[in-house]
């Protein structure tokens, strides 16, 4: 088995602290960036958390709630809005890709990686939430 890579597919020791630390300076980055670019901050505020929407697919089941999620927090999606928005000079494009990705980071950053279809708490990152037993 490869060094960092345990039987559920999450990361762990230092290699799992440098994902996090990605995340941070995304989350940083963007942020920054957001600020750079005069965006409004209300704007920012009220879409911050759209993302964590996704996890309402759970209640059909694991399996479409980690689809969906993971679709919601995948880099793919937010980058082409960036892209987009800023080859188009469209604004509210650009600072939704901007936003996604600053939320994308904040989560890596705090362990909320993407999800396997065991359930929620299984991500790429490692277990989240209580664990049996503890």
């Amino acid at each position: 088995m490869d060094e960092g890579v345990v039987e559920t597919g999450a990361v762990t020791g230092g290699v799992r602290a440098l994902l996090r630390l990605e995340g941070l300076a995304l989350f940083a980055a963007m942020t920054a960036l957001y600020a750079t670019w005069g965006g409004s901050w209300w704007v920012y505020v009220l879409l911050f958390l759209v993302p964590d929407l996704s996890f309402l697919a759970y209640l059909v089941d694991a399996k479409f709630g980690a689809l969906v999620y993971n679709a919601a927090h995948s880099y793919m999606a937010p980058v082409a809005l960036l892209t987009l928005g800023f080859g188009l000079a469209a604004p509210l494009t650009f600072s939704i890709g901007l936003i996604w990705l600053a939320h994308i980071g904040i989560d890596r950053a705090l362990g909320y990686g993407l999800k396997y279809s065991a359930g929620f708490g299984f991500t790429h990152l490692g277990r989240i939430g209580r664990q049996n037993g503890a």
